[in-house]
């Protein structure tokens, strides 16, 4: 199963943070899952980090090697992503979330989060 990792969460996966949980963690290691962080996040990361927001403390350059050294694989942003960003209703404000989302239920994977508000998307998303 391809699971597509929240910015956030991929984040918690790198220090393996306790907010990740049990359920997170079966998910994770399931041996027919696949971990995958989208560029979007990648793309969130740079522009909160140079902003010096607290809550993004590694570099965008880091958070790609560590992301690339924990195994976790990179998906591309496609046009039929952005497209399918139009789609969407306006349940989430949030242009980074909303792209995810696009993207896991373009794909389709399964969208891994701790925002409630993303659940209500799609029954596919995993909340945490």
């Amino acid at each position: 199963m391809n699971l597509l990792l929240d910015t956030h969460v991929a984040l918690w996966v790198l220090v393996d943070s306790p907010r990740l949980g049990r359920e997170a963690r079966r998910w994770l290691t399931a041996e027919r899952s696949t971990a995958w962080v989208s560029a979007a996040s990648l793309w969130e990361i740079a522009i909160k980090h140079s902003l010096g927001r607290g809550d993004m403390p590694v570099s965008p350059e880091q958070a790609l090697e560590q992301f690339r050294a924990s195994g976790l694989r990179i998906l591309p942003v496609q046009p039929e992503h952005a497209v399918a960003v139009a789609a969407l209703p306006p349940i989430h404000a949030d242009p980074f979330d909303r792209l995810l989302v696009a993207q896991a239920l373009t794909e389709p994977m399964r969208l891994m989060t701790h925002d409630a508000l993303i659940a209500h998307y799609s029954e596919t998303v995993i909340l945490i």
